[in-house]
């Protein structure tokens, strides 16, 4: 046997070939996911940018030419035989003819806010810096001219005027939106809970036959108070409307229509072809805050999803409170106190097999057990006046976070009697020795030994929870809460409410969305933003294990 072959031979003995296999995967997974997480990030961050408009002309083979002016989303090839099939006039030329997708806005006018044009027929592009896009609460993007600005009907600024002029008056629209919003979700909510209030504990009164004349006068009062209070606030709403609607604006679209459209329906207005690249960034930044901070709007499609983040957020930390005594305890006993016999051995394959249940399976025992079994029983017990209406016999927070408690126990439980089992059998007989009891041992010795571990459970539990979907449709999440679990209204931390779930959202958004192109990019945004927040619980958690890692790094020696 040459050299050559011994060295060859030598070097597959090492196990050099496994580790550069099990490093190639590796790399190649990371690759993989950085890859992945690019594609995500570059689609989803990009909707924000304010793009240029482009404005040209587009002239149909046989038909009369007309303005086009849009955003291009997208630019892609297609055979010029498709086009003939679709019964387009196709001049003769390559095999490939450039299509490009357009975002035109204008729902109102042209009926749909994208459009498909072939670029062969655009012709004399220009991007003219005049061109103002109108961001509104319904019905999409306006795309045109501005001709002018009105106040009650009366023209108060056209020509160059008119661009200051809608600014000026936004911002003034802006404030008194926030200030209506504000009596809508604050005070407005704040008397219909006091109301709602006051009837359930009439409702429950009179159950119980301790409803008396002193009783009953002090409800009249306190609900006379609160519809006085509402009149108020009423006036005050409908002052505030009839100010936000006094201001409007004109727009002049491409094919020459031109359309009056109230200030209190705009969210912004901006002119991206005159936009150099630090407005840009501070416009770029301004509606990614946006993103992250706003309340959703045009059927999920625009605005923000803070709602979702939120109840993401709450949902999973609720999850955890729950699920990780329960799972201690449990692994405690199988590993501390069970006698490790065949029931033992069968309770572990049990539980290591709920592990792989389909998630489904526990939105389904959530909705049987859970809503309608435990719901309807705390219904009886303790809200017998809210019938017929469901107090916890309906999908809500409380039940959310027990499926997915029960969802993630299996992990849990793995993960710390794994734990358990790495502690030296000396560490438990010295402190027994020592005069502890198996109690103290297991409190003061062994749990904190093992906690590390059991935030290791807890971070794939957190890693699965939140991003799961299937189950959560069944027990508690909706396409929109009116508000949010926590807020000011006794008894602040409503376990009863229904909430929206990052994950929900993404199918939401992507699969039931009556406008798909516009859906899109908020799809892979959303997405990008539950790994992001999935990533932030996971580094938390990561940060606690390492600290209780550090605190009983004897365990390692």
């Amino acid at each position: 046997m040459s050299v050559k072959q011994n060295n060859l031979k030598s070097w597959y003995k090492s196990g050099a070939p496994g580790v550069w296999m099990s490093g190639g995967a590796v790399a190649i997974a990371i690759i993989m996911t950085l890859g992945l997480l690019a594609v995500i990030a570059s689609r989803g961050l990009g909707h924000f940018w304010p793009a240029d408009i482009l404005e040209a002309d587009y002239q149909v083979p046989g038909q009369e030419a007309r303005v086009m002016l849009g955003e291009v989303v997208q630019v892609e090839e297609v055979p010029r035989a498709r086009l003939a099939a679709a019964g387009l006039p196709v001049a003769e030329g390559g095999e490939f003819m450039t299509r490009e997708l357009l975002k035109v806005g204008n729902r109102e006018l042209f009926g749909a806010d994208f459009t498909w044009v072939v670029g062969e027929w655009l012709s004399n592009p220009r991007k003219p810096a005049g061109i103002t896009v109108l961001e509104r609460r319904e019905w999409g993007n306006f795309y045109g001219n501005l001709v002018n600005v009105k106040e009650s009907g009366q023209v108060v600024a056209e020509g160059d005027a008119a661009w200051a002029a809608l600014q000026e008056r936004l911002d003034r629209v802006d404030d008194l939106h926030a200030q209506l919003v504000r009596l809508e979700k604050k005070d407005i909510g704040r008397i219909n809970h006091g109301l709602e209030r006051i009837r359930l504990e009439g409702r429950k009164l009179q159950l119980q036959d301790k409803l008396d004349a002193a009783a009953q006068a002090d409800m009249d009062a306190r609900r006379d108070a609160l519809n006085a209070e509402y009149k108020v606030l009423e006036e005050r709403m409908v002052a505030l409307t009839q100010q936000i609607n006094r201001d409007s604006v004109t727009l002049a679209a491409s094919d020459g229509r031109q359309t009056e459209i109230e200030l209190g329906k705009i969210v912004r207005a901006f002119r991206p072809n005159a936009m150099g690249i630090v407005d840009k960034l501070g416009f770029y930044a301004m509606k990614l805050w946006e993103f992250v901070s706003d309340e959703p709007r045009e059927a999920n499609t625009e605005g923000g999803i803070f709602p979702a983040i939120f109840g993401t957020v709450l949902m999973v930390m609720l999850m955890a409170v729950i699920v990780t005594p329960f799972g201690v305890i449990a692994a405690v006993y199988l590993r501390e106190y069970a006698h490790q016999g065949a029931l033992t051995r069968v309770i572990r394959i049990a539980v290591n097999n709920l592990a792989g249940v389909p998630s489904i399976v526990y939105g389904v025992f959530g909705l049987g057990f859970f809503v309608y079994v435990l719901g309807g029983s705390i219904d009886q017990l303790f809200f017998p006046e809210s019938a017929p209406a469901p107090t916890f016999g309906t999908p809500g927070l409380m039940w959310a976070s027990l499926t997915l408690a029960i969802l993630t126990l299996p992990v849990v439980i793995v993960a710390t009697e794994e734990g358990l089992a790495r502690i030296p059998r000396a560490v438990r007989e010295g402190s027994l020795a020592l005069g502890a009891t198996k109690a103290e041992t297991l409190w003061k010795v062994v749990i904190p030994m093992a906690s590390p571990a059991m935030m290791t459970g807890l971070i794939l539990a957190v890693a699965r929870a939140a991003g799961e979907v299937a189950p959560l449709m069944l027990v508690g999440v909706v396409k929109l809460a009116p508000t949010l679990p926590l807020n000011g209204n006794y008894p602040y931390l409503h376990l009863d409410q229904k909430i929206m779930h990052l994950g929900f959202h993404i199918y939401d958004v992507g699969f039931q969305s009556p406008n798909v192109e516009a859906a899109r990019p908020l799809v892979y945004a959303t997405a990008l933003l539950l790994v992001i927040v999935i990533a932030l619980l996971n580094l938390t958690a990561v940060y606690i294990r390492n600290h209780l890692r550090e605190k009983y790094k004897a365990l390692d020696h």
